[in-house]
């Protein structure tokens, strides 16, 4: 089996490779401690942020909206989402996986075909794309019936880069929210280089993304927010739920380690994965939001529109502190051993901002923790933690 490599790495999209660190035994580095290079790099590339963030933050506002208006206007959506909201604050306080995030009960009946020529063309290698119907049941009752109508979500996509002589150490990747092609993910993180250094590679898909997405849904990832808060607990639970199911097929097909990172909303779903299914054996958040409520109260003009809404509303804000710790992964111990646990951060990211990794670090008792000089989608100084990414993986992924 071929051996991970920690030569140069030369990302498909070029980029600064300009040295980040790990943190030290205090967390992340004060301004003061940084080169005059990566000041100017952090603090130019936040401002980029800020703009990113607003246009997101517009963007789910506008999806959100009719949501609370008829919530505002029918007393009876009110009283439901109460209901829903107190539903996610008690599964939460138990804070146990297995209650909150079922297991499926029964193994996927995966059907592949080969992928477009491009993706053949991407890894360089044989590349098919699964799809299979989703076991996944809301985990409240009060929503099921709505959840079970969205048809395109029920059917789970992913992209499996397989090498011929057999399974090999498998790395999985989540993307972010509405970054769903696979394309633009297999070469922003390097995934050829991954492959080439002897690992098989799966792009698994979120709930409401891509081929996921409903009929009608204006972009990829629509789903996660049309259905309020309670919409969004049953996406995540349904992506824990999917993915587990992916883990299923691989361990069927002999794939006996396995490594996952995601980036942002990706980074969230492989950080809650990891307190929930133990069959991970290292995981590599990237950017990631841990306590979206309050990473919204940033997010202009989402933040504007969550408290009007529940002025409107009359939901308090500490209900739904409560229930937003249902799919929080600083909810639950991880599974993961210390020594397989990597977060990534970047210093000047204003979407998932670095204080949001370094709560996850703190909870998962100060693993390792590497830090870039960029923000949330300009990773400049990708080669250098694609480095830090090998290093720390090649210890246990292979023999």
């Amino acid at each position: 089996m071929a051996q991970a490599q920690t030569d140069a790495i030369d990302p498909p999209i070029p980029v600064l490779d300009v040295p980040g660190a790990d943190a030290t035994r205090g967390g992340l580095p004060r301004r003061e401690d940084l080169t005059w290079e990566q000041r100017l790099i952090v603090d130019s590339s936040a401002v980029a942020d800020l703009g990113l963030r607003t246009a997101i933050a517009s963007v789910i506002s506008a999806t959100m909206l009719p949501r609370m208006a008829m919530s505002a206007l029918r007393p009876s959506d009110t009283r439901a989402e109460h209901a829903a909201l107190e539903f996610y604050a008690d599964l939460a306080a138990g804070k146990d996986p297995a209650a909150s995030f079922p297991a499926p009960t029964r193994p996927p009946r995966v059907s592949t075909r080969p992928a477009n020529p491009i993706a053949e063309w991407t890894a360089r290698g044989r590349v098919e794309n699964l799809r299979f119907a989703s076991s996944f049941e809301a985990v409240n009752p009060a929503v099921r019936d709505r959840r079970l109508g969205y048809a395109r979500n029920s059917v789970v996509h992913a992209q499996h880069w397989r090498h011929d002589d057999g399974p090999h150490p498998t790395l999985c990747l989540i993307h972010g929210f509405m970054g769903s092609a696979y394309l633009f993910n297999g070469l922003f993180f390097s995934l050829p280089w991954f492959y080439r250094a002897g690992y098989d590679i799966v792009l698994y898909t979120l709930p409401f993304h891509g081929r996921r997405a409903e009929r009608g849904s204006p972009f990829s990832g629509y789903g996660y927010f049309a259905d309020g808060l309670a919409g969004f607990a049953e996406a995540m639970a349904q992506a824990v739920h999917d993915f587990r199911s992916v883990l299923d097929h691989l361990e069927y097909t002999g794939v006996d380690r396995i490594a996952l990172t995601g980036m942002s909303l990706g980074g969230y779903t492989s950080a809650l994965i990891a307190g929930v299914d133990d069959r991970v054996q290292a995981v590599i958040p990237n950017v990631p939001v841990v306590t979206p409520d309050a990473a919204f109260d940033d997010w202009f003009p989402a933040n504007l529109l969550v408290k009007l809404g529940n002025r409107m509303t009359h939901t308090d804000q500490d209900l739904m502190t409560a229930a937003s710790a249902y799919h929080s992964p600083l909810n639950y111990r991880p599974l993961v051993p210390k020594d397989r646990r990597l977060i990534i951060t970047g210093l000047g990211d204003r979407l998932a901002p670095p204080e949001q990794a370094e709560r996850l670090w703190q909870h998962w008792d100060r693993c390792a923790f590497h830090w870039f000089p960029g923000n949330h989608v300009l990773h400049v100084s990708q080669p250098d933690y694609l480095r830090r990414m090998t290093r720390f993986l090649s210890e246990f992924m292979f023999d």
